[in-house]
């Protein structure tokens, strides 16, 4: 019974909720390791500790993850006198990297070159991505004017870019 309340309380205590069966896994493969580190005097692979419990190692290391405390961003991980460098100074942000800032201002000023008609045709294509009928629609000209419009202004662009 001691031993059930406090399983119980470690699997409700957590701030993220990870399932029971992906709890018992963990502590299963948790176990197992101090068993063969014990056994063997030295740290079993995951390969042994698969093969000790019968569980896939994908399985097991997917248990061991799912059961980790989370860690805050703004978490120290080093202080040299007064510059402390946090978590989040340690993780890189592959959506909003360098190379799309500069794609970015780049691709404004490629619209400065256009015409207002132009610029428009652009953003309400690529931008807000709307069919050329529905550009055509929003401001009064044909889908084959929209079309020779937007492929101008691409050129106007591409022409620009690659100067």
């Amino acid at each position: 019974m001691i031993v059930g309340e406090i399983r119980r309380y470690l699997r409700d205590a957590n701030s993220i909720r990870v399932s029971r069966s992906l709890k018992d896994t963990a502590y299963k493969a948790i176990y197992a390791r101090e068993q063969l580190t014990r056994t063997n005097s030295k740290e079993p692979t995951v390969a042994e500790i698969a093969t000790e419990i019968g569980i896939p190692k994908e399985d097991i290391v997917y248990a061991l993850d799912a059961i980790q405390s989370p860690l805050s961003l703004y978490e120290p991980v080093y202080t040299d006198g007064g510059d402390t460098l946090y978590v989040m100074d340690q993780i890189s942000d592959k959506k909003n990297g360098e190379e799309n800032w500069v794609e970015h201002i780049s691709l404004t000023e490629a619209m400065k070159k256009l015409s207002e008609r132009e610029h428009e045709i652009i953003t309400l294509r690529f931008f807000e991505g709307k069919t050329q009928m529905e550009v055509a629609e929003k401001i009064g000209i044909s889908q084959a004017q929209v079309s020779r419009l937007e492929k101008n202004a691409l050129k106007t662009m591409r022409l620009y870019l690659t100067a």
